[in-house]
């Protein structure tokens, strides 16, 4: 009773109203500071990865960099025939105008009629770095839309990387916005399921929110030093309803037992004392789990996935803090409440109010499904490993890809013009880019290897025949852009790149003495991103197993448990990835879950999930298995305990599990396809997780290595031991 979480819950019971107040001061506090220091957003430098990076940072040093391109698209209106080409040619000629005048516009170029006269196009090149295009389209967009009034003849429209963005940016804020209106609701109406009290429902949710506001507020701080790549909010909503809720729920159960055990008989603040001895130890363990498990992401070495990694470890460690020091304010000032009302019914006269019987053991769901596990434990844990391993199967065939822009939904109006552009000009889908840097005297050396490169490839059935050699001001820089008539996931396209690097730069730019060479560009990019994912992977993997491990012997002292939670979070996360597969990676399910197919997994889910998934696995993993230590540390055969710990644990897991599955599969819904797989793989790991992993294999998996589970740990032998030996009552006779 003199551990942290409980002198914490004791300062904050016996002075609610200042544990209140200053909670909600600390989430002022975090947002005014968040907002006052401003996001630090990630720039073009921090997204390089690979060679494709490299080529881009050597093509920056002589201002060759990739820049923001829309493209104007002037056509016949749908139904109308052929394309007035004169009227075209006037459209383009006033859309070149305009945007030259424009002050965001670095460049115009002369307006190219596409094949058979059945378009024209302007490409306009913006000012400054290529991720802040979209802050900056407006205006081009504006220019583009007046045009269209005047020639009301033709549709003339505008796409390109900044308005494409701009228009992902806003889906996505309109698909979190239809997300909460989905996961709010249902969260609040499983909490009055579970509790039957309006006021007690709301304490989670309302929790959880304050938690996510703290902590966007802090990870505008911390951007300052891991750039913000624009995903971190969705995280923090994703990770912060989840955790939030969990944690609140894992309190509440507590206290409400332990009030139930009192039988009025302690005051308010005692019962919040009593819970926060069990449930707040489990509480900080489950967040320092969460949180070191998500610090493993830092390893991938890539902007997306730090900003990922910030947004979780700063919302789960806020939604422990809430968890130990306003919760038990507000339970003791609930339970005081309380208290006044019945002294007021007790002076009036009237009858204490009947109080509802708080069960403690497990439900009849429960106790069906733990029947089989108590007499069969060999059985069910063959049955069900053999299940989650043949879910697991189709890992095998996993595909990884970065998610292009191709990938992106059609609902995006942009998107719809970037068809039409690449069907008229389908040298526009992709490109590479031969970068090469070497000293200023060696310039036209390079520039002649460079134009036999481009003489190699002019016949590549693979490229368009097209392409455009410029050279840095100070002559060290070269690059050769040759254009892709092929889409990056396509074969082709992987393909030339491969014999574009393996093959064509080594016998011609390879051989120039002292130059420095890479292959970037669009179809480099996609490739080398899931390399370096895949690079990565069993780095991060390792130090999850390895995080998990020390975590589980930290919190239970045993080596058997630690070697468990690996074992079993393993398998719920591989059996979930496999069902990701079967799901994703094919044609099947595109109507069910509203996508369409690309034929891969994005290159960053598995990652995600992995890490989330084990930190996440936690939470039930340290609460379930600390109900059976308490039971087994009391003296409780172990065989009893864990059927005792499991069943009374059931509940409030279940109900965890609801609230994470619905806000998990409402990220399911969104157009983002890599957001999707996310939320639906999630969703999936949690229902594995919490009915299958928790209900069936740990159980079993327990009731097997019996007193096996707690070495090398002395505590619970010498509390059987004790126990056995203790002098038993006298039985009564008659």
């Amino acid at each position: 009773m003199k551990n942290l979480p409980v002198r914490m819950a004791r300062w904050s019971a016996a002075r609610p109203w200042r544990g209140i107040v200053g909670w909600f001061v600390f989430v002022v506090l975090c947002l005014g500071i968040g907002i006052s220091v401003g996001t630090n957003a990630a720039t073009t430098e921090d997204f390089r990865i690979g060679e494709a990076g490299r080529g881009e940072a050597i093509a920056a040093e002589g201002g060759l960099q990739q820049r923001s391109v829309e493209h104007v698209l002037i056509t016949a209106k749908p139904s109308t025939g052929k394309l007035d080409i004169a009227a075209a040619d006037l459209a383009a000629a006033d859309v070149a105008a305009r945007m030259a005048k424009l002050p965001e516009v670095l460049s115009v170029t002369d307006p190219v009629r596409g094949a058979g006269n059945t378009a024209v196009r302007v490409t306009v090149t913006m000012k400054g770095p290529e991720l802040e295009g979209k802050e900056h389209v407006d205006p081009l967009l504006e220019q583009t839309a007046a045009v269209q009034k005047a020639n009301p003849g033709l549709s003339v429209e505008e796409t390109g990387s900044p308005s494409i963005s701009k228009g992902v940016d806003k889906l996505r804020g309109d698909d979190l916005a239809r997300t909460e209106m989905i996961a709010l609701p249902v969260t609040l109406i499983t909490l009055l399921l579970v509790f039957s009290s309006v006021a007690m429902a709301l304490v989670p949710l309302l929790l959880a929110l304050s938690s996510i506001a703290a902590a966007v507020g802090l990870t505008m701080v911390a951007s300052h030093v891991f750039p913000d790549n624009g995903i971190s909010t969705n995280v923090i909503l994703l990770i912060g309803l989840a955790v939030g809720v969990d944690y609140t729920l894992f309190y509440l159960k507590r206290e409400r037992e332990e009030r139930a055990r009192a039988g009025g008989r302690l005051s308010p603040q005692a019962v919040v004392e009593l819970a926060a001895a069990t449930s707040g130890r489990a509480v900080v363990v489950s967040g320092l789990a969460v949180a070191v498990s998500s610090a493993t992401l830092y390893l991938a070495d890539d902007v997306i996935f730090s900003s990922i990694a910030t947004g979780a470890i700063l919302v789960t460690l806020v939604a422990v803090v809430s968890s130990l020091t306003v919760l038990p304010a507000l339970l003791a000032k609930l339970g005081m409440r309380a208290e006044r009302r019945a002294e007021r019914r007790a002076a009036r006269g009237l009858a204490p109010k009947k109080q509802k019987t708080h069960k403690t053991g497990p439900g009849r769901l429960t106790a069906a499904v733990l029947r089989p596990v108590s007499k069969h434990p060999i059985a069910t844990l063959t049955v069900t490993v053999v299940g989650l391993l043949a879910l697991a199967a189709p890992v095998l065939g996993l595909k990884l890809t970065d998610m292009g822009r191709e990938t992106h939904s059609r609902s995006i109006v942009a998107m719809q013009v970037y068809d039409r552009l690449n069907a008229a000009y389908p040298e526009l889908k992709s490109m590479h880019q031969v970068v090469v840097r070497a000293e200023a005297d060696r310039s036209p050396e390079v520039t002649a290897a460079l134009r036999e490169l481009a003489a190699d490839v002019k016949d590549d059935p693979r490229l368009s025949g097209t392409s455009q050699l410029t050279t840095s001001p100070d002559k060290r820089i070269s690059m050769l852009q040759l254009q892709v008539p092929h889409y990056v996931s396509s074969d082709k396209a992987q393909s030339s790149l491969k014999d574009i690097r393996d093959t064509y730069l080594p016998e011609t730019v390879g051989q120039v003495k002292g130059a420095e060479t890479a292959v970037t560009g669009d179809v480099a990019r996609y490739t080398d991103y899931p390399t370096h994912q895949e690079q990565k992977l069993p780095l991060i993997i390792g130090a999850l197993l390895l995080v998990t491990f020390a975590m589980t012997v930290w919190a239970f002292r045993s080596l058997v448990l630690g070697l468990v939670g690996i074992v079993l979070n393993l398998l719920s996360a591989a059996a979930s990835l496999g069902i990701l597969v079967m799901v994703f990676q094919h044609t099947w399910a595109e109507g069910l879950v509203d996508f369409t197919s690309t034929g891969s997994i994005g290159s960053r889910v598995p990652l995600f999930l992995f890490v989330i998934l084990f930190g996440l696995s936690m939470d039930y993993q340290v609460f379930v298995i600390s109900r059976i230590r308490e039971a087994a540390l009391r003296g409780v055969p172990t065989r009893k305990a864990v059927i005792d710990g499991i069943g009374s644990s059931a509940g409030v897991v279940t109900s965890a599990a609801a609230v994470m599955v619905t806000v998990f599969a409402s990220f399911a819904a969104l157009h983002l396809i890599e957001m999707k797989q996310i939320g639906f793989s999630l969703a999936v790991a949690v229902l594995l997780d919490a009915f299958v992993i928790r209900m069936l294999v740990l159980p079993s998996l327990m009731l097997l290595l019996g007193e096996a589970n707690w070495w090398p740990s002395r505590g619970v032998r010498h509390a059987h031991r004790t126990t056995e030996q203790a002098p038993r009552p006298l039985e009564s006779v008659g």
